[in-house]
């Protein structure tokens, strides 16, 4: 059942999938939020990063190229991944920019400092 959702192979997944196209999907986030840009672009870039990564499933391990479950999935993986470095960078980039403004409350949140007006 699990590998009929994912694909062919576990091993696929978590390697293409999770490590190679995610790490390069936090890297995008990262990137998007390093240079300002708003939240929702990271929406259609994700959408082109999952038909990258369903064609490289295809090309290099013989999986269904245009099974929609799979790309949903790889979809879901690459927006998670990018959201995530998305929010460190911009959390880390208020907080360093504005330190007279702001404090880190959390990994992913920041705070107004007390007494600011």
């Amino acid at each position: 059942m699990l590998l009929a959702i994912l694909g062919e192979s576990i091993w696929v997944f978590l390697g293409l999938t999770v490590i190679l196209v995610g790490g390069c999907a936090f890297l995008m986030g990262q990137a998007i939020a390093g240079t300002w840009r708003p939240y929702w672009q990271i929406l259609p870039y994700s959408l082109i990063m999952a038909a990258a990564n369903r064609f490289l499933a295809f090309a290099l391990f013989k999986e269904a190229l245009l099974a929609p479950v799979p790309y949903l999935i790889s979809i879901l993986v690459v927006w998670v991944l990018a959201t995530f470095g998305f929010r460190l960078t911009r959390v880390d980039q208020m907080i360093h920019q504005y330190p007279w403004l702001y404090e880190r409350s959390s990994l992913l949140g920041w705070r107004e400092k007390q007494g600011t007006p």
